[in-house]
């Protein structure tokens, strides 16, 4: 197969992002972005070093941590009838977390220890006043990502995204979004951490029972982050994450372009496939056509026909629109 190509890379020393990015529709890795931050020159020195630097910010408060066993090669999964999960979650402080984190060095059996997408402000406040990155969006949630040498699958996540590496060494594996049909997704109700995600191992991809991964790969970009660095992953992007050091540790920013006020389209494709996957296939064309109408392909032709008062939700939505249809569908759905 071929290697994915790099990642377009543009130099961030001075700690700004170049406009230019956040309208990009490619990922950009952003050299040296977080460099100047005295958590990656603190962080990036051992697990005791880390240990306290942030013990000045962490509370004593559990956060949700996944743990697997040497087995999994870090990987975290389904077993192998997809009935369950290849780990365990349980709660810990981030004190008792570090604890364990730093048992690897001295013990060869290593097991598994991930922490992922816990807010920053809420279990580390203060962080930001000394590792912030300025975005455009002031809205944006900071989450922190720690553990060992742990493997995420490729998954895509709704908001845009700006990851910055703390500590350790992580290496992005990247597809556009219309590559879904290649990369073999799993289920979509019954997820690892929220995000159906490819069931490839693109470690060691498995060509004979996966074979349309062969073009996805083709379509691939990769780019290798280390202490400093960061990556924007625009809207939709499936990312592959392999976190290759005893100790890592990532803070991630997610925003959105649209208000908070719309809805979830996750939601909206859970409940297309209650609603339509298993009409008949003449249905479902004559479906796809409606959605087609109303939403993929919407403009002014729409709603121009129908007296302004009466143009309800197929107008411009603005909160008081959007707050009344949402009203309108759970009325729907508990009847």
């Amino acid at each position: 197969m071929p290697e994915p190509a790099p990642v377009n890379s543009v130099e961030c020393s001075g700690g700004a992002i170049p406009e230019r990015v956040f309208g990009s529709t490619q990922p950009v890795r952003l050299e040296g972005l977080v460099r100047h931050w005295p958590a990656v020159e603190r962080c990036s020195q051992s697990i005791s070093a880390a240990a306290r630097y942030l013990s000045q910010f962490w509370r004593e408060e559990p956060l949700t941590v996944y743990v697997g066993d040497s087995s999994i090669d870090g990987r975290f999964f389904y077993n192998s009838d997809f009935t369950d999960f290849n780990f365990i979650s349980g709660k810990a402080t981030l004190p008792q977390v570090f604890a364990k984190l730093a048992e690897p060095e001295r013990e060869d059996r290593l097991k598994t220890l991930y922490v992922g997408s816990t807010p920053v402000d809420q279990w580390m406040p203060g962080f930001r006043s000394q590792n912030d990155v300025e975005l455009p969006a002031e809205d944006a949630l900071a989450s922190f990502w720690l553990g060992n040498q742990v493997t995420v699958s490729a998954h895509y996540d709704f908001p845009d995204n700006i990851a910055c590496v703390v500590a350790g060494e992580r290496q992005f594996t990247l597809f556009p979004p219309e590559q879904i049909g290649n990369l073999y997704v799993g289920p979509v109700d019954k997820t690892p951490s929220g995000q159906a995600i490819s069931m490839v191992d693109i470690a060691n991809p498995d060509l004979h029972r996966f074979p349309k991964y062969a073009k996805a790969v083709k379509h691939a970009q990769t780019a290798l982050l280390r202490p400093g660095d960061a990556i924007y992953i625009p809207s939709m992007w499936w990312h592959h994450v392999r976190s290759t050091d005893s100790f890592n540790m990532l803070l991630n920013y997610w925003w959105c372009s649209s208000p908070d006020y719309m809805g979830s389209p996750g939601t909206a494709l859970l409940h297309a496939i209650l609603a339509l996957k298993d009409l008949p296939p003449r249905q479902r064309r004559i479906w796809q056509g409606v959605f087609d109408h109303y939403v993929f392909e919407a403009n002014e032709s729409v709603y121009e026909h129908i007296p302004e008062p009466g143009r309800g939700c197929l107008a411009p939505l603005d909160e008081a629109r959007a707050k009344q249809l949402h009203a309108d569908i759970l009325n729907r759905l508990n009847r």
